[in-house]
């Protein structure tokens, strides 16, 4: 019935904790002490996370991404009191990455999957994101980037899901119809409303049962879905 599967990334394929300031950061705040900033650690992290949080404001509206590129920028430009080098926002925003990137695990039993559904579908992650190189970083990382065909991340569409436009470059990408595709994720409008409108059969990682799902779609972890779509065929 189905000839793919789009995997979300985050809080499906792994785990991690969605803060944007709530690990340690020793390494972007000494980053930021190399290029002359004089702001306490603290300081650092509240005006990072309130420059997020303006950027997000702002895409609200219409679900357009922006890259860690523009916060970077946007941030080292107030804290800085001058335009940042584009060298100067790569170190930094390469040296909160890795740290941030310390808090996503890999759960166990994924890799498997995924090994074992490519050997009857083809494969492909569609995330929210907004830096290009991280999550085929992570995958390569798991050993699977090699099993999808492509990935498709936010930040390079230039418009995050829901926003139809990410659909449309994923299935144009992978040559196919919507209805082709089954598409799983943890998050209710992203990964369920927006590909059921889009005509992908949706099903929605929702343990807690929060979402007004069928029954049939919700699953407990991504580990779930095979025995929804082709019991048989997978093991």
């Amino acid at each position: 019935m189905y000839s793919h599967i789009l995997f979300d990334f985050f809080g499906t394929l792994v785990d991690y904790d969605a803060g944007r300031t709530s690990q340690g950061y020793p390494r972007a705040h000494a980053e930021l002490g190399g290029l002359g900033a004089t702001v306490s650690y603290a300081e650092f992290l509240q005006g990072w996370d309130g420059a997020f949080a303006a950027f997000d404001r702002d895409s609200d509206a219409d679900d357009h991404e922006f890259s860690m590129a523009q916060v970077g920028t946007a941030y080292l430009t107030e804290v800085l009191g001058r335009v940042p080098a584009a060298g100067e926002v790569d170190a930094f925003t390469r040296a909160y990455l890795a740290e941030w990137s310390a808090g996503v695990r890999y759960p166990d039993g994924v890799v498997p999957l995924v090994r074992s559904l490519s050997r009857v579908y083809r494969l492909a992650v569609v995330t929210n994101t907004h830096q290009p190189d991280l999550v085929p970083g992570h995958l390569a990382a798991m050993g699977i980037a090699d099993l999808m065909d492509v990935v498709i991340t936010s930040v390079e569409v230039g418009h995050r899901k829901p926003h139809p436009a990410i659909y449309t470059a994923t299935v144009e990408a992978l040559g196919i119809e919507p209805s082709a595709a089954v598409f799983v994720g943890d998050t209710y409008l992203a990964d369920f409303v927006g590909p059921e409108k889009f005509g992908m059969t949706a099903f929605l990682i929702d343990p807690a049962r929060r979402a007004d799902v069928p029954e049939a779609r919700r699953l407990a972890s991504v580990l779930d879905l095979p025995a929804r779509i082709s019991p048989d065929e997978v093991a």
